[in-house]
């Protein structure tokens, strides 16, 4: 699927309130509301938008400890550690990389005690290193780097 400069705007409208109703957006950017809905449906149909969220202060949840873990795996089958991925809620971030390690993980805990617990587990299938955040100092929307 293609995307115009109208797809683009919906997305960064969207991306800003996803809950904006359509006819309020609509009327940003000069279409009627059933018009904006039936793109967003194609938007949502050809996934190019996957899914909704909620952004959360982690802080008022008690997720004090951010930490980037970099993964050097013994193995080449990596598959039971991205299974091992998928299952733990600590992992807010995935991604398989070239250069440093095999894995970066971003992690979120709430106690220095459950960072220890995580990083035994991660010992069952690889070696690490670790980093801890000290202040998060930007965090963006892709969105508004494309458009």
């Amino acid at each position: 699927m293609e995307l115009d400069n109208i797809d683009f705007q919906i997305l960064r409208l969207l991306s800003e309130n996803s809950r904006i109703q359509w006819k309020d957006l609509g009327e940003q950017i000069h279409m009627t509301g059933q018009a904006v809905g039936n793109r967003i449906k194609k938007l949502e149909g050809n996934g190019v938008i996957k899914a909704y969220s909620l952004i959360v202060d982690e802080m008022k949840l008690g997720l004090s400890y951010t930490a980037f873990v970099i993964i050097y795996m013994k193995t080449a089958n990596h598959d039971s550690f991205i299974r091992f991925i998928n299952d733990r809620n600590e992992i807010v971030e995935a991604h398989r990389v070239s250069g440093e390690g095999c894995y970066h993980l971003k992690i979120k805990v709430n106690s220095q005690e459950l960072l220890n617990l995580f990083l035994n587990k991660i010992l069952d299938y690889e070696n690490y290193s670790l980093y801890l955040s000290i202040q998060e100092i930007k965090q963006h929307n892709p969105l508004t780097a494309t458009i």
